[in-house]
């Protein structure tokens, strides 16, 4: 004869009470990091908890243009790739960014997405000399490159700003 489990007896009986519902728990680990990556209550957005939007297609623009995204109006770059600390007009910072290695990515991907179709049309329809293709294209590559670089830098710090990452995100209140 099979003795009932505890299991077995609760749910037999009409007046049982209902278990609570746990959460899953993994063998070894306590109940609140078997419950930290679940998402939390979004009471509070990111725009209450950081202030306002900033808008992104005016930041990207201006940072295109090589102009503080804050303001549109103060010089983003002191160089050819250099990022100012500061805008001179408005004041804000700007040695947050983290640019790092995506200009140049971008840059690449681009400029090999247009030269590449270009190539294959221009040897088809036209077939120039080699000599002339691989001079023309040469000069094409790195002056696309060129060109692209500090305005996908800038475009790439005016994400950055609008998106308040890598440290542009308004001051914390004490609390």
């Amino acid at each position: 004869m099979q003795t009932p489990t505890p299991h077995s007896e609760q749910t037999s009986t009409p007046h049982a009470e209902p278990v609570p519902h746990a959460e899953p728990v993994i063998a070894g680990m306590t109940p609140e990091f078997a419950t930290a990556g679940t998402t939390p209550d979004r009471s509070d957005s990111d725009s209450e908890r950081h202030g306002t939007e900033r808008p992104l297609k005016p930041a990207l623009m201006h940072g295109w243009r090589g102009r503080c995204p804050n303001c549109g109006s103060g010089p983003m770059l002191k160089g050819y790739l250099k990022v100012r600390d500061t805008c001179p007009v408005c004041a804000q910072e700007l040695h947050h960014h983290r640019a790092d290695d995506g200009p140049a990515y971008l840059t690449i991907l681009l400029v090999g997405h247009i030269m590449a179709p270009t190539l294959h049309l221009v040897f088809t329809h036209l077939r120039p000399d080699p000599l002339i293709l691989a001079t023309s294209f040469s000069i094409g590559c790195v002056g696309l490159s060129l060109y692209l670089l500090p305005r996908l830098k800038g475009a790439m710090v005016g994400l950055q700003w609008a998106k308040r990452m890598h440290g542009f995100a308004a001051p914390q209140a004490a609390s």
